[in-house]
């Protein structure tokens, strides 16, 4: 398809369909009597069909065979063989290795080539057209809370953990969320147990049980969930917004539900939540209201068959769907259009600007609200965060409306534009919203501009044809939501494609946004201490006042333009050319090293399955630099700070145009990558690298970035789920710094001319390793490295430095370290019981896998579910720098439990869990090998995901490309016996345990002195760790309050890589 093909001369967007068979007898050898109707990408392979059931149920069938693809039938007694038993949860759990956000620590569950396995998991997604906008009043968060309910059994199946049972047993995963007027449940399993999984899901719809006893102990799993939530900006400013709508309106709403909402008020008013949930899924879940999503490869025939079979019981009420769209105008009231300056959580300084109007998702063929973000949101010259970055007013802009029922539902949209300002920026907000309010200006004087709305429709049409696949569940997910949202025909187009061009419907959205008619939100820590009204559910403090009169006035009037606001000019980087290359050198399963100098080396894959005109490089600069000093660390970070702001103005049209890039700090080094539409992807990777080597600074730019990055650290201190692994690491790893570390050397000053010095030290002396995979020919991939090496002009390096740290040996003993956090009014508490094996081979490192496969389900059965000790509760297996260990992480609230309290119930859970592993039968420890053997196997859904682990090997300087094949291997050897002992080796008398508690505040941890002021800590205060003695609960453990004097005497182990 040309170019010019994907846009009619009507100014139309052309359906884009291209059937991926043309050959009848191929596409009805596969049941391919696909629905006509349904318009999808040219790069979809997947064949749809569109049914509706006798009891009012939609349905979108999604056939994932290809041509000539031949997949058996599995049957019954095959299925029937491996017992089903178990559990299910709401929120999805970490994966069975999820990594820490430091690099140094990771899982490598997905790294390693997939190859040779025709596996895929298949998936379903419900979602039932009803939401938090049908709460009671006197019953909020109740929609919230039938979302976690109905997920603990039903009639046909019971057991109140069974379908979480299931799903871990043959390799699944399950979720669930509640929106305004949606809620959405997805789960995913091994295809051999598709049907059985639907049988089992869809009973949550038919005939949930909704016990008594399971009400009032997932009530404290929906409270947990709302404290974590609690300490979050976003989730305040929301709620803050929401309760500036008319009273009774649905918008105003408190949506999350807490044991207030859903325990303690209804108690106090005679009131019977267990009776009222009842009939709260009587009215609402009707499957008249439902669209379903099922993806599988199967025929559409079978697929078909299936779904009337399981799902035509579901209760259809006869009643009509509550509708909401006459209640319009929600936020037309006195208090909507004035200044709220707000006390947030991140001392962060941030403007919030916001438009309400009416519904705009009828527009969706035109999008103008997408029209608005691409010009409002633009980085490029002319744009307003450029001008604002000039003036070292602003670090970052965001403008748009979330497709959240917060910002888009049937009785308004809202478009809200995010400032995140600079101390000068928050000095002279008045003038930041003079410019803001210029531009929207400018583009009502100038009218919407056809070749702009032209550019942003070939950018969407380019990405919609070489649409790459997505892994079942997210699929479903989507689709099932579009289909409550889009014509039958634009199910799979509707949120991607701008259809028509309509400048009415543009210039009609954009009379909306005037100066007088927005609502305004000054958050600042500033603000402490002036603000006298507080938000009743998250406790946010406010204050609300008139706009000032002088900015008022002007603003009422035709104020004029500045030339320094434009509109962006054509864009270079959209690409055109989607040529698929030809090979150049021999077609290879894994990466190989295509290009080995002193100064660096390059690995290299050609694309040959997804056949896409895309491509990834990525770039690991290392450098000895780094890691000398906590002083060099911040300056490293400030160094990539600015040259990401630097950057900015002249790669965001890269960006629009669907190349994206990242420049990142590593522990050992600076990270490059860009992906995207190979055509003009040089001309972005030049680029960042141009930059980088004319690298300067103006003393405005380092203040500004420098404040910032104080800011930043301050946050990431004040928040528990940071602070926890932090502390960990720095007593795992030798030779790490600190955050904290990190934090005092920016309050104690760093200068210009030492952030130059050393940024001339660290381009000195480098070592680039690169990975380039896509749509390059060998001999173009290696040019990339080559342009690293001929504009950097580097020296290379004395000798290979390791990429990891050492690791500290734990002695043989129960160590606790407790630390209190840094933010009073934040009781969220994280507990971490981490169990360090030492320097394993990979096919330990695989037994430790399945072990921890093996503790989800019991793990968060015992401590979420009848424990209710927090809403975030996992095991994780740990590969921290080459050293291998477990851990089992819990999050609390110091309002309800001690730290000590929920470590002794994980070592509760542990000792019944040897219990658990000792009694498993031979059979149901094959088939949770069977499922984790099945997990590696699993296809790669896009090009990306084949990337990322290939990368990890490379940053990681591992080079095990097979890690996958090596490890399923490993699992095919093992023997229950084998896993027993194993965990029996780590829980034995010389067991080697590190216990990290960050405490929150409340009345079930004792009252501490701390090592900071009293109040509220802010971003240029000196900050210091508070180490807690123990309580008699643990007196027996070995108490860490200082940990350079506890580490410094203990063995290293050897630097260690898990690849034999």
């Amino acid at each position: 398809m040309s170019n010019r093909d994907l846009q009619e001369s009507d100014g139309t967007c052309p359906a884009l369909r291209k059937d991926s068979f043309s050959d009848e007898d191929e596409t009805s050898s596969i049941d391919g009597m696909e629905d006509p109707d349904i318009v999808k990408s040219p790069n979809d392979p997947k064949k749809y069909r569109y049914i509706q059931l006798d009891n009012g149920l939609r349905v979108l069938l999604v056939c994932d065979l290809t041509a000539g693809e031949i997949i058996s039938e599995y049957s019954e007694d095959e299925i029937e063989e491996d017992d089903e038993q178990g559990q299910e949860q709401e929120q999805e759990q970490e994966d069975e290795c999820a990594s820490d956000s430091q690099a140094s620590e990771s899982s490598g569950v997905d790294s390693g080539n997939k190859q040779g396995c025709e596996e895929k998991l298949s998936a379903a997604a419900l979602c039932v057209g009803i939401g938090s906008f049908s709460d009671p009043e006197e019953l909020l968060g109740m929609a919230h809370f039938l979302e976690h309910m109905v997920f603990m059994g039903s009639e046909k199946f019971p057991d109140e953990n069974g379908f979480e049972v299931f799903l871990k047993k043959y390799g699944g995963s399950t979720n669930a969320s509640t929106d305004a007027e949606r809620t959405i449940f997805q789960f995913d399993v091994q295809r051999k147990h598709f049907k059985q999984g639907l049988d089992r899901w869809a009973q949550f719809f038919t005939v949930p049980l909704l016990i008594r006893d399971a009400v009032e102990r997932e009530v404290e799993a929906v409270d947990s969930e709302f404290q974590i939530g609690r300490p979050n900006d976003t989730n305040r400013r929301q709620m803050l917004f929401a309760s500036l709508a008319k009273p009774g309106h649905p918008m105003a709403k408190f949506s999350w539900g807490n044991a207030q909402t859903l325990k303690n008020d209804p108690k106090e008013k005679n009131i019977d939540p267990h009776s009222r949930l009842r009939k709260f899924y009587e009215r609402q879940y009707s499957a008249n209201y439902m669209t379903l999503a099922v993806q599988s490869k199967e025929t559409l025939a079978t697929l078909e068959a299936w779904v009337k079979e399981i799902f035509s019981n579901i209760p259809n009420n006869g009643l009509p769907k509550p509708d909401y769209s006459n209640l319009t105008e929600p936020f037309n009231t006195p208090d909507f259009n004035l200044l709220y300056r707000v006390v947030p959580i991140k001392k962060d300084h941030t403007l919030t600007i916001s438009w309400a109007m009416p519904p705009q998702q009828q527009y969706y063929r035109v999008k103008p609200l997408r029209y608005f973000s691409w010009l409002i949101g633009h980085e490029g010259k002319g744009s307003i965060l450029s001008l604002l970055r000039k003036k070292f007013w602003a670090v970052s802009l965001y403008g748009g409306s979330s497709p959240l029922g917060a910002e888009q539902n049937s009785t308004c949209t809202v478009f809200t534009i995010n400032i995140t300002l600079t101390d000068a920026g928050y000095e002279h907000f008045y003038e930041v919203l003079h410019i803001v309010f210029q531009y929207v200006k400018m583009m009502q004087v100038l009218g919407p501009q056809e070749r702009i709305f032209r550019e942003i429709q070939q950018v969407e049409a380019n990405g919609f044809r070489f649409q790459e696949q997505t892994e079942s569940i997210k699929n479903v997910e989507d689709i099932c939501e579009h289909m409550q949202l889009y014509a039958k025909a634009d199910i799979l187009t509707g949120e991607e494609l701008l259809f028509e061009y309509k400048p009415e419907i543009i210039t009609n959205a954009l009379k909306y946004f005037t100066p007088l008619k927005a609502n305004l939100m000054l958050l600042s820590p500033n603000n402490e201490g002036k603000c006298d009204l507080v938000e009743k559910y998250f406790g946010t403090q406010y204050s609300k006042e008139d706009i000032d009169p002088k900015w008022k006035a002007l603003w009422a009037t035709d104020f004029p333009l500045i030339p320094e606001l434009h509109l962006p000019e054509e864009n270079k980087f959209i690409a055109s050319d989607f040529t698929l290359k030809t090979s150049d050198c021999p077609n290879t399963e894994y990466p190989v090293k295509v290009l080995d100098t002193e100064l660096g080396s390059l690995w290299y894959k050609k694309d040959n399955k997804f056949k896409i005109p895309k491509a990834y490089v990525r770039f690991h600069l290392i450098s000895p630099e780094i890691q000398k000093s906590p002083e060099n660390l911040v300056l490293f970070d400030i160094f990539i700070n600015i040259l990401t702001h630097t950057l900015a103005e002249s790669a965001y049209e890269a960006d629009l145009a669907q190349l994206e890039y990242k420049v990142e700090a590593g522990e050992h080094g600076l990270i490059i990558g860009v992906k995207g539409f190979n055509h003009k992807l040089p001309l972005l990777f030049e680029l960042i690298i141009d930059h980088l080597a004319d690298f300067t600074a103006s003393t405005d730019e380092f203040e500004m970035i420098t404040e910032q990055l104080k800011k930043i650290y301050f946050n990431q201190l004040i928040k528990q789920t940071k602070l926890g692994p932090d502390i960990r690491l720095i007593i795992l790893e030798h030779g790490r710094w600190s955050m904290m570390q990190k934090y005092e050397t920016m309050l104690k000053g760093v200068t210009l001319k030492r952030m130059l010095s050393f940024v001339k030290a660290f381009k000195s002396r480098l070592y680039a390793e690169g990975l380039v995979q896509g749509n390059f020919t060998c001999k173009e991939s290696v040019e990339f490295l080559n342009y690293v090496v001929k504009k950097l002009k580097f020296s290379h390096l004395e000798s290979r430095i390791p990429v990891e740290f050492q690791v500290v040996e734990l002695p043989s003993a129960h160590h606790l370290c407790k630390v209190k956090a840094l933010n009073k009014e934040d009781a969220n508490s994280q507990v971490t019981v981490y169990y360090q094996s030492g320097a394993r081979n990979l096919r330990e490192y695989t037994m430790m896998e399945l072990l921890v496969l093996h503790m989800e389900e019991p793990s968060f059965d015992f401590l979420r579910t009848k424990q209710t000790l927090g809403y975030q509760v996992y095991p994780t297996c740990r590969n921290t720098s080459g050293i291998l260990g477990f851990s089992i992480t819990v999050e609390s609230q110091a309002t309800k439990y001690n730290s000590e309290f929920v470590d002794q119930k994980i070592e509760e859970f542990l000792v019944l869990f040897a219990d658990k592993i000792a009694e498993l039968t031979d059979e149901e420890f094959k088939i949770q090998v069977k499922a984790l053997i099945k997990k590696k196997e699993c296809e790669d859904t896009n090009l990306g995901e084949e990337v990322d682990r290939n990368w990890n090997e490379v940053v990681t300087q591992q080079y095990l490309f097979e890690r996958l094949t090596r490890e399923i291997s490993a699992l095919k050897t093992f023997a229950k016996e084998d896993m027993i002992s194993w965990f029996k080796a780590h829980r034995g008398s010389d067991r080697k345990v590190l216990s990290v508690h960050a405490v929150g505040f409340g009345e079930k941890e004792p009252d501490a002195a701390t090592c900071y002021p009293a109040g509220q800590p802010d971003s240029s205060s000196s900050l210091c760790l508070s180490f807690l003695p123990a309580t008699p609960l643990m007196a027996s453990a070995v108490l860490i309050t200082d940990i350079p004097a506890f580490t410094a005497p203990l063995k290293l182990f050897p630097y260690h890589k898990v690849i034999n």
